[in-house]
């Protein structure tokens, strides 16, 4: 596959994130801070990141006062990132180009 044209700093970055129900009878997901979760990405252009409702709750059993928990509840967010580039053609061109990675190619 050839790196992305115009280099790191010219990649574009799609985060969509799947993250649990504030509570069992809300239909919005818990609350995360989008700006922490930017700066794992040290470089790219990042798309607006997408929230879902997703991912899971458990309890653990266990509570660890000193991490700052206040419950045995674990989050699991789901986190898809898809990574390329804008090639700059328009119209009935393709604009999106699929590539097998089967085989490194």
């Amino acid at each position: 596959i050839c790196p992305v044209p115009g280099g790191r700093s010219e990649m574009l970055i799609s985060v969509k994130l799947g993250i649990p129900l504030k509570r069992e009878d809300s239909t919005e997901p818990m609350e995360v801070d989008l700006n922490e979760v930017a700066k794992v990405f040290p470089y790219g252009r990042l798309m607006p990141i997408e929230v879902v409702v997703g991912g899971l709750t458990f309890n653990t059993g266990r509570i660890v006062r000193e991490l700052g928990d206040v419950d045995d509840l674990a989050v699991c967010v789901a986190a898809c990132v898809s990574i390329g580039y804008d090639s700059g053609k328009r119209g009935d061109e393709d604009i999106h180009i699929m590539h097998d990675t089967k085989h490194g190619r």
